[in-house]
């Protein structure tokens, strides 16, 4: 299994870049005027954390696999908010690029993360 060789999902870097991403997110989503789309930014970053975290935590490669992918799908959903936060004035461009990248790194590395434990 992928994680034997971590004690603890705190360890895994994955875990830690989605940490990043989740108080990237909650710097400039505090302004955002629309509540409802502000949670829902903000569920989709902590989601991608948190998924890690209870798979990791699930203890079988299957488990974790399972987890990763709704991460992963947790990043995607926070890119798209993110173009309709910019398309909607919510926030500049230069938060709305800066965040497309922190998440894109991140998807890239859950599919290799999960690559790696399928194995």
């Amino acid at each position: 299994m992928g994680t034997k060789k971590y004690t603890s999902f705190e360890d895994l870097e994955v875990w830690k870049k989605a940490r990043e991403l989740v108080k990237f997110v909650y710097s400039f989503s505090k302004g955002i005027p629309n509540r409802s789309f502000q949670d829902q930014l903000q569920r989709a970053a902590i989601s991608v954390m948190n998924n890690i975290a209870e798979g990791h935590e699930g203890g079988s490669p299957k488990t974790l696999v399972r987890y990763l992918k709704i991460a992963k799908g947790s990043c995607g959903e926070v890119r798209s908010m993110l173009y309709a936060g910019s398309d909607l004035r919510y926030l500049s461009f230069g938060k709305q690029r800066e965040g497309l990248e922190r998440a894109a790194e991140l998807s890239r590395m859950l599919a290799g993360f999960i690559k790696n434990v399928a194995k």
